[in-house]
This record gives structure tokens, C-alpha cells and sequence, in this order.
């Protein structure tokens, strides 16, 4: 793809939910879904040594969720809040400052799109996000879904084939996405589509469990994103 993988400011990195209950081993594993993280982690070192926007969307579910099979949903109780099996991976390198974005808190809601009742829409606007990098878990369920409403809100949407991963619950769902997806707008790529990444400094983590939400100051977000255009590369760690 020519042109599309020179990562710039006004691009974001968003990984969808790699959290340890779709890992093997987790509540509602998705297979393979393990293998995707180091991928994942080196688009991270990409989009931070471009001073570009990660951000990070997980499950975050009442304890409640319609979703879940005792409320008649399709799905074992996973990711429940405050869990270990809704922390992010260990493996994951999230840089300190990602933007932690949490969805199906509604109990009554179903949500696998992380804009789904959600202020991530708001957020990018503040961040004068332009272009979104999608890639996570699961491909057929949360992936297109997210990509489906980046699409809809008219931001150019690249989803990152080799660092996603589907459930296919129904043969054929993960192909039936990913042609759903592209016949919606989104273009597909891989690391190999990247310029070959400068070495940059190691990624400044935070433990997974310490990427919480805080309330957010508007404001002060506006400041910040203003500031980068001066070379600033601080980020709202927010949602709300």
C-alpha cells in the first residue's frame, strides 16, 4: 500500500482487547490469540517512535452482562470488571500513557464496537486523530465492529491483518469480516507494508492492571493535543 504505512501524529494505534480471558487458558479463549502480541507489540514501537497516538480498548463487563449464558447471552461470564481474567495481557507492552478505552459496562448492552457507548469518537476528535490502525481481538466480533464505526464516522481505517485473530464460531465468520470490512472502506495491511522501524528507545510501561481510567479533563486534553504539534509527546490516559 503506498503511501499508508508512514505513521504520523495525526494517526492512532488502537489494539482491541487482549485481555487475559481471550488468551489460551482464559474464559473465552480466542485460538491463536497469543500469537498476535508480539506483532502487536511492534506496531506499539512504531506508532510511539512516530509520536503517534496507542490506545487500548478491553471488555469490562458487569458482572450481569446480557451476554453472558445465566443472563441468556452466547457467552461465558469473561472479562468481568475488576477481574485478572479483564486485565490486559502481561505480554503486552502498552506504553504508560495509553488510552484505556472500557465498553460493555452497560449490563442491558450489548457492545463490541470499543465507540459503543463509549467517548472514544471524543476522544479522537481531541487528538485530531485522522487515520485508525486497527488490530486485537476478536477479528469477527469486536475488530469489525470497531472498524465498521470508524468507517462510519469517516476516519480512514486500516485494519492490521497479521495482528488479529477470530473466533469463528460459524465457519467462514472470519472471512465474511474481513470482506465486510473491506467492502466498508477499510484497507488492509501488514508490518511488511511499514518502512523498516528505527530503533527506538524501550517502550515505558506500566503494569497492565495499572492502566486504569481516570476522569478526564477536557481542557487539559485540548492543551496536550495542541502541544504536539510543538513536539510534545504526553497522552491522555482517560475515557471518560
Amino acid at each position: 500500500m503506498k503511501n499508508t504505512c508512514v505513521i504520523g501524529e495525526s494517526d492512532a494505534l488502537l489494539i482491541t482487547d487482549i485481555q487475559i480471558d481471550f488468551l489460551p487458558g482464559g474464559a473465552l479463549p480466542v485460538a491463536g490469540g497469543d500469537e498476535i502480541i508480539p506483532v502487536l507489540n511492534d506496531y506499539v514501537r512504531r506508532f510511539k517512535g512516530a509520536n503517534a497516538h496507542v490506545l487500548a480498548s478491553r471488555d469490562w463487563h458487569p458482572r450481569n452482562h446480557m451476554s453472558f449464558k445465566a443472563q441468556g447471552g452466547p457467552w461465558p461470564p469473561h472479562c468481568v470488571e475488576n477481574t485478572k481474567g479483564a486485565n490486559f495481557s502481561p505480554d503486552l507492552k502498552l506504553p504508560a500513557h495509553t488510552l484505556v478505552i472500557s465498553k460493555a459496562t452497560n449490563p442491558k448492552v450489548e457492545s463490541y464496537s470499543a465507540f459503543n457507548e463509549t467517548n472514544l469518537a471524543n476522544e479522537l476528535r481531541m487528538l485530531g486523530i485522522k487515520r485508525l490502525f486497527i488490530g486485537g481481538l476478536a477479528t469477527d466480533y469486536c475488530v469489525v465492529n470497531t472498524v465498521l464505526d470508524a468507517r462510519k464516522l469517516g476516519y480512514q481505517t486500516i485494519v492490521l491483518m497479521d495482528a488479529t485473530r477470530g473466533i469463528n464460531v460459524n465457519p467462514g465468520d472470519v472471512d465474511k469480516a474481513v470482506e465486510t470490512m473491506i467492502q466498508n472502506g477499510a484497507e488492509q495491511v501488514t508490518v511488511a507494508d511499514f518502512p523498516d522501524a528505527v530503533d527506538a528507545l524501550p517502550i515505558e510501561e506500566e503494569e497492565p492492571d495499572a492502566l486504569e481510567e481516570k476522569p478526564s479533563m477536557i481542557t487539559a486534553s485540548k492543551k496536550k493535543a495542541r502541544m504536539r504539534s510543538r513536539g510534545a509527546n504526553k497522552r491522555v490516559k482517560t475515557e471518560r
